[in-house]
């Protein structure tokens, strides 16, 4: 099959495959919730987990090598520093922006639609263990710069690994020449893994089968699940409403009129990489897919796709930053408190900074949480009151990182001055994958 026909199919087919398996996964989870730790089902049990767990650490494993090299040859491809410089301007400029938007709409949300006083507050849950403030910031800081690279790799320290990636990528880009066989290496190992991207893909409507099956089954089954949006649905509905104004107004506002884009052309060729993203509930899983849905669907440049994804991943979390806002003035209204002006303002700043040192894995915003609470002087012990439907929302809110740093990397293609050593425009957007 040719590659335009190839993506003519893809366009359709793997997302309707996937949707299939989302459903499929919430039939079997509902239907089976309540015997799902029956002993006579563990076989059953097992074999549907197996499907999903095997699919995200494949997807796992591929986020090192495709932070590093990604990061190191979009750099590298700068050619001339300042024009990274000016990548980096853009790109961090575009990041704060759009995280302020999204953060602001959340708390314009939750003032007029006030969930915390929609009846009585849901009773608090078991407290996942948590650090203090100046703990949580400070650890964020220190992860920037790792002393062992190998050991952050073990650790997932996506965000120490980026920091030296910029910097190896910029003192390879100082001495091209010299430096021009490692270059080579590099480029070659990244557009391997992307092609490795190309068939994994495939194994994503059985793996989100799986996901999506094994995490209604743990939670009682679709009654149990249902009930509990129930009780926690006016604070459930107040984010979902936020995450689908800033993906469906903020968002394509911007890509029409910044970068130029069509809105719903470029979310279609972004629907695989959505899709799993709200499957799996981990923008760091589904970065390979994000990575390669945005060069190969919707021809973004490699320079500006290879830096902005692997960067918004790691930092740029607009659905992130507006839950945690959402859910810690709802915390709030719950307790019987008011919160001032002020005080809101300050949610506005630390939501942003949190998000910013959430890792871009399933329900680590509950973690940085405790940064925004402690900033506004509510107790830690709020977030019991959301618990129970966190995994819910994390998988929007998901979705809407991944389709920010899909933005994003759009918008800055549009912007990027075109490499003049580059005789046709197509060929740097020609991607193996």
């Amino acid at each position: 099959m040719h590659d335009a026909d190839e993506r003519k199919v893809s366009a359709w087919f793997l997302p309707s495959l996937m949707l299939v398996g989302a459903v499929a996964g919430s039939v079997l989870g509902s239907t089976l919730g309540h015997r799902w730790k029956d002993p006579a089902l563990e076989p059953l049990v097992l074999a549907v987990r197996l499907c999903g767990v095997v699919f995200l650490s494949i997807l796992k494993g591929l986020i090192i090598p495709l932070v590093v090299t990604s990061v190191i040859s979009a750099i590298t491809r700068m050619g001339d520093l300042r024009r990274m410089g000016r990548l980096a301007a853009m790109t961090l400029t575009y990041f704060l922006t759009t995280t302020f938007l999204a953060v602001g709409t959340g708390i314009v949300l939750v003032n007029l639609i006030r969930p915390g006083e929609a009846g009585s507050a849901p009773a608090a849950a078991a407290m996942p263990e948590v650090q203090s403030t100046a703990q949580a910031i400070y650890d964020v800081v220190t992860g920037m710069f790792p002393p062992n690279l190998f050991g952050a790799a073990v650790d997932g320290n996506i965000l120490g690994l980026l920091v030296y990636s910029i910097f190896f990528g910029a003192v390879l880009a100082l001495d091209r020449a010299r430096a021009a066989t490692l270059i080579d290496v590099i480029d070659a190992a990244n557009e391997a893994f992307l092609r490795l991207v190309r068939y994994v893909i495939w194994l994503a409507p059985i793996g989100i089968f799986g996901l999506v099956a094994d995490r209604l089954g743990q939670a009682g089954g679709g009654d149990v699940v249902w009930t509990e949006l129930r009780r926690l649905g006016w604070y459930a509905s107040c984010v979902l409403l936020g995450l689908v104004l800033h993906s469906t107004i903020t968002l394509p506002l911007v890509l029409r009129f910044l970068a130029r884009r069509n809105p719903l052309r470029y979310a279609a060729g972004m629907a695989d990489a959505l899709i799993t993203a709200v499957g799996t509930a981990s923008s760091a899983a589904t970065m390979p897919i994000t990575l390669r849905c945005a060069m190969r669907e919707n021809g973004v440049s490699r320079r500006a796709a290879d830096f902005v994804i692997p960067l918004g991943t790691t930092i740029n979390m607009d659905g992130t930053a507006l839950y945690e806002a959402v859910a810690v003035i709802f915390v709030a209204q719950s307790l019987g408190l008011d919160l001032t002006v002020a005080q809101q303002i300050v949610v506005l700043f630390t939501a942003t900074l949190a998000a910013i040192g959430a890792a871009a894995i399933p329900e680590a915003g509950l973690v940085t949480m405790v940064i925004v609470l402690g900033a506004v002087g509510l107790p830690a012990e709020g977030i019991g009151l959301i618990l129970a439907i966190d995994w819910i929302l994390d998988r929007f809110r998901t979705g809407a990182n991944v389709w920010g740093d899909a933005v994003g990397a759009a918008l800055v293609d549009r912007h990027l001055p075109r490499d003049p050593d580059a005789a046709d425009p197509a060929v740097e957007r020609r991607v193996a994958v």
